[in-house]
């Protein structure tokens, strides 16, 4: 079958990205230009961070708009959010990148069915995707990457080959949907977009419109600042991407002395171009308060974002509120485990009700309430059933933004989603995503009361 030159929501976006006040600097930033790695290597060498050294120092070197403490919210409520985010990062974190406000997470996805899944998501439209240490597959999604980084979809033409056409004109029919309703929400109108290049000369653009983002475990979080770099460039390494665009502590399940030397290490890779945000992972307001305290009035090294087991059943308020205060974005992460025993089968059944009658899917009802919340959501599937790999495609931004008809969620059905919190805990969901088993001390047990 034939593949149709498709256009990438996010070279798409690119051109929105540049008219940000702060236009130089994101052009840097998406080029990953913030200084060569020997700004890095000399800081990396000391095993521990002397903290008023590092706030000194960072304090001088700030920009005014950094330190006057302005803070630009994250979380914005809307009915038809575009498909990137901008949220902190750069240098010194005094720019915006652009995150896709949906991504495509490796959660407990087999090894053996990366590279499938990441070409379906790929072809579906999907640019950010979400990996860890914890989920082993680096290596494995490496593969796909540079296939498609080096000669574009058509470097993924033999992976294709295994797919039916029927599942290939569903993903190309929902990367056009999301492309199209990339243009109506940000505006371009008739304004001429130029294509992605295949081959070798499109590849700068291609990993420009990537969004890698990666987590720490917590083995890899340290008081020596030198094996959290290592950790970071190792990750790097075997992804075949140049650098992260993201980089995340997975869970605050270590002690505050690990956690600041961890976050201040991963600041000195943003700072020297390893890694373009920092960010955390399923952080309450007590371990958010210490990088507040830490890094004091330097507003931009705040977390670029802290994603989060949330869902209309956990909603985490004194979190969220946290973090739309400080200029800190909210992610969720896969929602798999709500359907199961060990979910809420109540509020599960309103929701499904819900989705039937909107005629969608229940993991497309949470998408959409996740992004008219404001927030980034990172859903899994698999690829080894049929069902599992059309759910890479309908769980996409062009797959809650179809072209035939309109889904959206009115304040009516909000509401109803919003008011089936019940502070579901971690504990008590089952889920196991930066944390064991030997973590969890009951079902009230949550690693953000941690």
């Amino acid at each position: 079958m034939m593949m149709r030159p498709l256009l990438s929501i996010y070279a798409l976006t690119l051109t929105y990205a540049l008219q940000l006040p702060t236009r130089r600097d994101a052009v840097i930033s998406a080029a990953g230009l913030w200084g060569a790695p020997s700004i890095v290597s000399a800081q990396m060498e000391a095993e521990t961070v002397d903290v008023s050294a590092f706030n000194a120092a960072r304090s001088g070197s700030s920009s005014s708009a950094v330190r006057s403490g302005k803070v630009r919210s994250t979380i914005i409520p809307m009915l038809d959010p575009p498909p990137l985010l901008p949220i902190r990062g750069g240098r010194k974190g005094d720019t915006r990148i652009q995150i896709p406000r949906i991504g495509y997470s490796l959660y407990k996805t087999a090894p053996e069915w990366v590279s499938r899944c990441t070409a379906i998501a790929l072809r579906a439209g999907i640019r950010h995707f979400d990996v860890a240490s914890l989920y082993g597959s680096n290596a494995e999604i490496a593969v796909p990457l540079k296939m498609y980084l080096g000669n574009g979809l058509k470097g993924l033409a033999k992976v294709y080959k295994e797919e039916k056409d029927e599942l290939l004109e569903l993903l190309d029919a929902t990367s056009l949907a999301g492309e199209k309703h990339a243009v109506e929400t940000l505006g371009f109108g008739s304004r001429p977009i130029s294509p992605n290049i295949d081959g070798s000369a499109g590849g700068r653009q291609r990993r420009e419109s990537l969004f890698i983002s990666h987590k720490l475990s917590n083995a890899e979080q340290s008081n020596d600042a030198v094996f959290v770099g290592r950790s970071v460039k190792k990750a790097i390494a075997e992804l075949g991407v140049g650098y992260l665009d993201m980089v995340s502590i997975h869970s605050p399940l270590t002690d505050k002395e690990r956690r600041l030397t961890t976050y201040q290490a991963l600041l000195q890779l943003r700072d020297g171009g390893f890694v373009k945000a920092v960010s955390v992972c399923n952080y309450g307001v007590k371990h958010l308060q210490e990088i507040a305290d830490l890094v004091g009035d330097n507003i931009g090294d705040y977390p670029a974002m802290n994603q989060l087991e949330l869902s209309p059943f956990n909603q985490h308020g004194d979190v969220v509120n946290w973090c739309n205060t400080n200029g800190v974005a909210v992610g969720c992460s896969a929602w798999s485990k709500l359907s199961g025993v060990d979910g809420p089968a109540e509020g599960w059944a309103v929701l499904s009700d819900l989705a039937k009658a909107k005629g969608v899917t229940k993991a497309q009802l949470l998408v959409r309430w996740s992004l008219q919340k404001g927030y980034v959501c990172v859903p899994r599937s698999g690829s080894k059933s049929k069902v599992e790999r059309v759910a890479i495609a309908e769980n996409s931004y062009g797959g809650v933004n179809p072209t035939d008809t309109k889904f959206v969620l009115s304040q009516e059905d909000m509401t109803i989603l919003d008011g089936l919190d019940i502070g579901y805990k971690a504990g008590r969901l089952g889920r196991r995503d930066g944390w064991a088993d030997e973590d969890v001390t009951g079902p009230d047990w949550d690693p953000t009361e941690v």
